[in-house]
């Protein structure tokens, strides 16, 4: 994998990708009302809030959970990944949307599962973390719907140090303008490009943009075909990717702690 902005290539020692029939490392806990799935030290200092994508929890997504809190040599991070859509997710059989039935059914659904259901939940769910296990310096971590959850919640207040979305959805540039911490963006080839450019161009952080020209939307949740090798290939250089950029960031000045 290349270097990030100079940082050591070394960073990640990521395991060997579980490609079907994935065993969770971590174990669900109820904070601020919703089911959580938490993986990684309880003593860390370091945590990463993981905001899956519309289906919710995924082998792959919770595998990707997995790599986070296990595959730093350098830091330990706790990893937690709340239910917002509790127990309700999208059916993955919806999409893509290309008959009526299906677009219908998806269209149903996501009125009352937007990202203004998580936005608002963001501190309460730190604070219900840092309430059990002490304070914590914070990471971002969002896939398509979670990628739209997490610009908003990056601006000038934010909790979080440092972010990342993938395979991101409903981007708008006058969210990137008000993005205030170190942002990593990685796209698929399915992602409107223009779309991406406009995002990107109104970042003013610091930023890393990549697009995965191989990889179809949502190859690091719960689209990603780990039986392919190339979506293997690419899933495991993608958690790399996040894990350096966080790595390089988490430590900065302005801790929590």
């Amino acid at each position: 994998m290349e270097s990030i902005g100079g940082h050591s290539k070394a960073c990640c020692n990521i395991p060997p990708i579980i490609s079907k029939g994935y065993s969770p490392k971590g174990t669900y806990e109820t904070l601020d009302g919703l089911k959580t799935y938490v993986t990684g030290p309880e003593s860390a200092k370091l945590a990463i809030l993981v905001i899956y994508d519309i289906f919710g929890y995924f082998p792959q997504t919770i595998q990707g959970a997995d790599i986070l809190a296990t595959s730093d040599e350098k830091h330990q991070y706790q990893v937690f990944m709340p239910d917002f859509f509790e127990g309700n997710p999208a059916d993955i059989a919806w999409y893509p949307p290309v008959t009526e039935e299906k677009k219908n059914a998806l269209y149903e659904w996501f009125p009352s599962h937007t990202p203004a259901i998580a936005i608002p939940r963001i501190p309460q769910i730190i604070a219900a973390v840092e309430a059990k296990y002490g304070k914590k310096n914070w990471a971002a971590l969002g896939f398509c719907w979670g990628g739209k959850v997490v610009s908003v919640t990056s601006g000038a207040d934010s909790l979080f140090k440092v972010s990342a979305q993938c395979h991101p959805g409903l981007m708008a540039p006058e969210d990137a303008g008000k993005v205030a911490i170190p942002t990593c963006f990685l796209a698929s080839k399915e992602e409107n490009a223009e779309e991406v450019e406009a995002y990107t161009k109104a970042l003013t952080v610091e930023k890393h943009v990549e697009t995965f020209e191989t990889q179809i939307h949502g190859w690091m949740s719960a689209r990603g075909n780990l039986e392919d090798e190339e979506c293997k290939k690419e899933y495991l250089r993608a958690y790399n990717v996040v894990l350096e950029w966080f790595g390089k960031y988490i430590d900065l000045n302005s801790s929590r702690l």
